[in-house]
């Protein structure tokens, strides 16, 4: 009995995600085609430049966003940014700091102190 191995593939919009870039700024032929593994692996090894580009300038999906304004995704939201946005706009909301974005920040801070806090104890208990 032979087993003979099959080609995964995914869909565009997982493989963007995968990629870290907003699915509706790729080239048509990425968005309107299938991705197999081996194909992500090498975007991923040696990316084109459109990938690099879109890496560097965006426009950026939410979760890109979010990590770059140190936020969560709900705190984008929160916020009222729901479109994916530029290096440049991300940048400029940085500059212009909005209350609602160090109030985010100050929350993703404390989660991320709670979250140590935590797994320090879950340790402890591990260790008695």
């Amino acid at each position: 009995m032979t087993s003979h191995q099959s080609t995964q593939t995914m869909k565009p919009a997982t493989a963007a995600k995968k990629l870290g870039v907003y699915l509706e700024a790729t080239p048509a032929d990425f968005q309107e085609g299938v991705i197999s593994r081996a194909e992500l692996n090498a975007l991923q090894t040696d990316p084109p430049q459109w990938l690099r580009d879109l890496r560097r300038d965006g426009p950026h999906p939410r979760p890109v966003v979010a990590a770059k304004l140190g936020v969560s995704i709900s705190g984008l939201a929160r916020g009222g940014v729901t479109d994916a946005l530029t290096t440049e706009q991300i940048e400029a909301l940085k500059t212009e700091d909005p209350g609602w974005l160090r109030r985010e920040r100050a929350t993703q801070a404390e989660v991320r102190k709670e979250s140590v806090r935590l797994k320090e104890k879950q340790r402890e208990g591990d260790e008695s």
